[in-house]
Order: C-alpha cells, then sequence, then structure tokens
C-alpha cells in the first residue's frame, strides 16, 4: 500500500467512527501491536505518565489480537469502564486528562472484524489503521510499529492526515516502542518536515536491559508490571516507560527536548503523578455508569 491508499482509508475510517470532539491540543500513545515479542503495555503505562505531565491524552486501543494483553484488557483488569459513550469520553478528557476510546465501540469496522482477527492471531492491515483512525483526531502521537519499513510510511501517512508532531518508532529488536535493549529508529513529523534518526538508552543516561526484562505471560502480570512503574520501581520496565513516555511529552509540546521529555517522565513516575492519573480514570469511569 501506498501512502495515499493508506492515509484514503484511515480518513474514510475516521469520518465514518463514533467521533470525540474536543478541542485544544490531544496526544495518542496507540502503536500497531503485532511486534511478537510478549512485552506488557508499555505506551497504555506512558499516557498515564504524560497525563501526570500535563497532556490531553485522548488514548486509543483494542484488546489483544496477536499478544497476550492489549490495552483494553490491562485498563479493563485495572478497573476502567471500557463501554463509556463518546461523549462520556470526551468529558474524562476535558475532567482528568486522560479517557480511553475502545476501538470497536468507535469504530463498526473493527468491532466486526475483531473476532476474526482474534482467530487469525496474525497481523493485518487494521494493526496499521488503527493507530491512524484516533476518533479524537489526536495530532500529537507516539506511534509504536512493528517491522522497520513502516516507520517512515507511516510518518508520512501522518503528514498526509495533518497530524502536527509525531513520533513514530521501531526498536531494532523488534518493540514497537522505544526500546530499553538498544537502538530505536525513529520518524519524527514536527512543523509539516519528517526527518529520520535513531536513539539509544544511554543518551538519556538509563542502562540497556535485554526485553526478556518486559515480558508478561497474562493480563495479571501485565497488570502488576504497569502498576510496579507507577510506583517508582527501578528496573527495565521504568526505563523503557520513561523512553515512551518523555517522547510523549515532547510531541506534546511540554518539553522542549526528547531528552527533556525523558527527564521530566521520571519525575512525574517518582512524584505520584501518574499513578493519580490512573486512579482518577478508574473513579471517573465508575462514577459515569448510568
Amino acid at each position: 500500500e501506498t501512502i495515499d491508499e493508506i492515509a484514503g482509508m484511515a480518513k474514510v475510517m475516521r469520518e465514518k467512527s463514533a467521533r470525540i470532539d474536543i478541542d485544544g491540543p490531544l496526544l495518542d500513545t496507540c502503536g500497531t501491536g503485532g511486534d511478537e515479542t510478549g512485552s506488557f503495555n508499555v505506551s497504555t503505562c506512558a499516557a498515564f505518565i504524560a497525563a501526570g505531565a500535563g497532556a490531553r491524552v485522548a488514548k486509543h486501543g483494542n484488546r489483544a489480537m496477536t499478544s497476550r494483553c492489549g490495552s483494553a484488557d490491562v485498563l479493563e483488569a485495572l478497573g476502567v469502564d471500557l463501554t463509556l459513550d463518546a461523549q462520556t469520553v470526551a468529558r474524562s478528557i476535558r475532567e482528568v486528562g486522560v479517557g480511553f476510546m475502545f476501538a470497536p465501540s468507535h469504530h463498526s469496522a473493527m468491532k466486526h472484524a475483531a473476532p476474526v482477527r482474534k482467530d487469525l492471531g496474525v497481523r493485518t492491515m487494521f494493526n496499521i489503521l488503527g493507530p491512524l483512525t484516533n476518533p479524537a483526531g489526536a495530532p500529537n502521537q507516539v506511534m509504536g510499529v512493528f517491522k522497520p519499513d513502516l516507520v517512515a510510511l507511516q510518518a508520512h501517512v501522518l503528514q498526509v492526515l495533518g497530524s502536527r508532531h509525531v513520533m513514530v518508532v521501531h526498536g531494532a529488536d523488534g518493540l514497537d516502542e522505544i526500546t530499553v535493549s538498544g537502538d530505536t529508529d525513529v520518524a519524527e513529523l514536527r512543523e509539516g518536515r519528517v526527518t529520520q534518526y535513531r536513539v539509544n538508552p544511554a543518551q538519556f543516561g538509563l542502562a540497556v536491559s535485554s526485553i526478556a526484562a518486559i515480558r508478561v505471560e497474562s493480563v495479571d502480570a501485565a497488570k502488576a508490571m504497569l502498576l510496579a512503574v507507577l510506583a517508582d520501581t527501578p528496573g527495565a520496565a521504568r526505563d523503557i516507560v520513561a523512553m515512551n513516555a518523555g517522547a510523549a511529552i515532547y510531541v506534546s509540546g511540554i518539553a522542549p527536548t526528547l531528552e527533556a521529555g525523558v527527564k521530566r517522565a521520571t519525575e512525574v513516575i517518582a512524584s505520584g503523578a501518574a499513578r493519580a492519573k490512573l486512579d482518577q480514570l478508574v473513579g471517573f469511569s465508575r462514577s459515569a455508569r448510568p
């Protein structure tokens, strides 16, 4: 598929989605998934840290299709109600600073495709389209992709779709995140231009660690790892989340550089502000039930 073809499909899905109407800058941290590494929910955890730093997060996500635990699975395990309607999610973003948009509730195409995708258990075009179809049209985004060929491609697609500041990332180890095990390829869209470069944990003063340290076998294990990070438990999980949350803080315009974003992320984790955002989202989603 070409840039224009993918952008065209994404535009149609955006137009047909149950839209979230909210003004002002918004951030998403939704990746493609499908990287087959078995890692815990790094970008979901990063969303709470970005919110704790002051970003307004419109988090788009789904249940696991090719992995053990999708963003919707871990958030549900943490107590977040996935069934909130578009207006209530918009209120969550305004009042809490973070809201979760469960993809099948906003995209009828994804709802009908979900059982087939789950049965197939392999990557499909929906892995590529999912992060491009944020129902709130979030113009700032950190998007992980499952193969290196997609890094520049997705950045150029988002350029066509009118995104403002985006980082598309792929770890050399295959991870669809900024990885803790070595180099990560980045395509950054900023002010209408796409630039490509690499980042490494060392440039943020972090240790290089094996991704075995962030693998999980179940939803419960993913939940435990996410909570450990938000409790400021040292290790590879906290480090990888700090890098990805730092990128989110940077593309949100809260930090002037990626390095400053990572530093801010570590401060937000240590302060307890990120855990507070999770607790607020859980509380809001429970009280918002009819």
